[in-house]
């Protein structure tokens, strides 16, 4: 494109601004009825209250899950990935899910050059598949991974070697022992068939290999060691064992240990020997679709100069992503599905445009403010005119520990940036309602997003204070929904003790947007003709606020097109 082609026009209604437009993110933060297991209704939050009710049309729901965002069907919980990649791209875009969906019903997964990649260790070595075993859909697909190892066998694969990492979190937490016996006994039939398939280690997400953002290196560590090495500190015979053994309560009156964290196992033979070590010339498939939390496995794999931890041994594989993690490091070289490729980008278009951005969060999520956001691009689109800014998250502590996280060097962060008047737009993500949310405990939840609403609040009075603009929205539910409820009667689902059981994953609920400032005219409002809209709606509205007008390839703005007096009843 040209840098005419990059070029927006001025709105035509909504005045020229001068001052900053802040942009916040509330990670987590959906909408659902008021009840005693919705962490957001329970917890203490007067700012959020006032934008819901304080100003009419501009307050609004904004769906966030299924085909909003990309995913397969309206059965698929959105998540921070496919979620700041609607919001930064101002577009809906097949995501990782619909494209391996895509892949394997066509046939082409196993075309192309990555799958070709791996074939050569198919007759003589081993084939490794490593990620994700459920069906949450986040990270990866329990079916995908069937599908793959069925074909590999069909295309001649002698030995395959699966290690998995249990869920807990996108799924219901305690149905790691089903999958895990689901996907034993589909090894044993193919076993049986004349393909070796078998369960090599594993452990759960949140202790082993799935760490992200380079926030706790040991994570990874433990997974290699588990995977590649076949060193853990618990040896089973039997995988099903191994689950049921881990996720024993570590005593009276204790609860079980959650999916989440359970510790790395091996899984050994007769005479001690793990099942399948990581060796050179096999291939290695890491089968999550979603980037964020295996990019550091992937270099462990993939870097010849690698320094996060010793390796002890690094073998020489076959290495392949399901997709490329990160495109700006052409991480891994070799992938099965090309990532979805999001061009035009709100980001794009206001660096082309002059627009001064700042962006900021904790290392828990600060690639959702800015690889994500910016359609899976690594760095700066101009360095002149954006800063990124990391505040390092804590390590070695659970968040339901310390439920503010980072949220008030967020804000004080933020506020520096609108005072500074150095950036047009100032983007922030507070990643407590999710995080915390995660943990499954309500109390910790409840303070998580009081603590996030009085951030908020400040910023909010640092907008007025430099005359400016705000729009503060959310990219999935989560907090909202601590509990899990039967889906047909909506009551909540008890254990055999009578306890509530926690929900540990993302909702299906939409999440609010709203905007305001004193630059902002009275007279701009939301527009109420749009059917569902959803989270993609939000990047034009951004470009709007920063007086534009958005690119017509983009979702709808959340503004009435012409006109801006509000309409009767708003």
């Amino acid at each position: 494109m040209s840098e005419n082609d990059w070029r927006l026009k001025l709105h035509p209604e909504i005045p020229k601004g001068s001052k900053p437009v802040l942009v916040v993110v509330l990670d987590g933060w959906g909408e659902a009825p008021d009840g005693p297991y919705n962490a957001i209704s329970q917890a203490n939050t007067p700012c959020m209250d006032s934008l819901k009710h304080g100003a009419p049309g501009r307050w609004m729901l904004l769906k966030a899950h299924g085909t909003a965002v990309g995913l397969p069907s309206d059965a698929d919980m959105g998540n921070s990935e496919v979620g700041h990649n609607a919001m930064g791209s101002g577009q809906v875009i097949d995501q990782g899910a619909n494209l391996v969906d895509h892949a394997l019903k066509d046939g082409s997964i196993f075309s192309g050059e990555g799958w070709k990649y791996t074939e050569p260790a198919f007759a003589e070595h081993t084939l490794h598949f490593i990620g994700l075993v459920s069906d949450g859909g986040v990270h990866s697909r329990y079916d995908q991974l069937i599908g793959c190892i069925r074909g590999a066998c069909k295309r001649g694969a002698k030995r395959i070697r699966v290690h998995v990492l249990t869920d807990g979190r996108d799924v219901e937490d305690g149905t790691s022992q089903l999958y895990v016996t689901q996907l034993h006994r589909d090894l044993q039939a193919l076993s049986a068939e004349g393909c070796d398939a078998r369960i090599a280690s594993g452990g759960g997400r949140m202790r082993v290999t799935m760490d992200r953002y380079e926030s706790d290196w040991n994570i990874v560590k433990r997974g290699w060691e588990a995977h590649v090495l076949g060193e853990a500190p618990h040896k089973f015979t039997d995988p099903v064992d191994a689950i049921k053994q881990l996720r024993a309560p570590p005593g009276p009156g204790k609860m079980p240990i959650s999916d989440q964290w359970l510790d790395p196992f091996v899984i050994v033979d007769g005479t001690g020997q793990p099942a399948g070590t990581i060796q050179d010339d096999d291939a290695v498939v890491i089968f999550n679709f979603r980037a964020d939390r295996v990019v550091e496995i992937s270099k462990a794999f993939e870097y010849k100069d690698f320094t996060a931890f010793d390796r002890k041994r690094w073998p020489k594989t076959r290495f392949v992503g399901m997709m490329q993690y990160d495109g700006e490091l052409k991480l891994p070289a070799h992938y099965l599905v090309p990532p979805p490729f999001i061009s035009r980008t709100t980001g794009e278009y206001l660096a082309h445009n002059g627009v001064r951005t700042y962006a900021c969060s904790e290392s828990q999520k600060i690639g959702h403010v800015t690889f994500f956001w910016n359609g899976n691009r690594s760095g700066y689109f101009n360095a002149e005119l954006e800063k990124y800014e990391e505040i390092p998250s804590d390590t070695g502590i659970a968040f339901n520990q310390k439920p503010a996280m980072k949220a008030r060097e967020i804000c004080e962060a933020g506020k520096a940036a609108l005072r500074s008047l150095k950036y047009d737009q100032v983007r922030l993500n507070f990643p407590n309602p999710d995080m915390v949310g995660h943990t499954g405990d309500l109390q910790a939840t409840i303070e998580a997003c009081t603590v996030v609403d009085q951030c908020v609040k400040e910023l909010l009075d640092v907008v007025d204070e430099v005359g400016g603009r705000f729009l503060v929205t959310a990219d999935h539910g989560n907090a909202e929904e601590m509990v899990q409820l039967n889906k047909k009667t909506g009551k909540v689902v008890m254990d055999s003790e009578g306890k509530p059981i926690p929900l540990t994953s993302h909702t299906l609920n939409p999440v609010p947007v709203a905007i305001g400032g004193p630059g902002l005219p009275a007279s701009v409002h939301f527009r109420q003709d749009l059917t569902e809209p959803g989270l993609s709606s939000v990047g034009p509205t951004i470009i709007n606020l920063l007086d534009f007008e958005a690119p017509p390839h983009m979702a709808p703005s959340l503004f009435p097109a012409h006109g801006m007096e509000l309409p009767t009843g708003v």
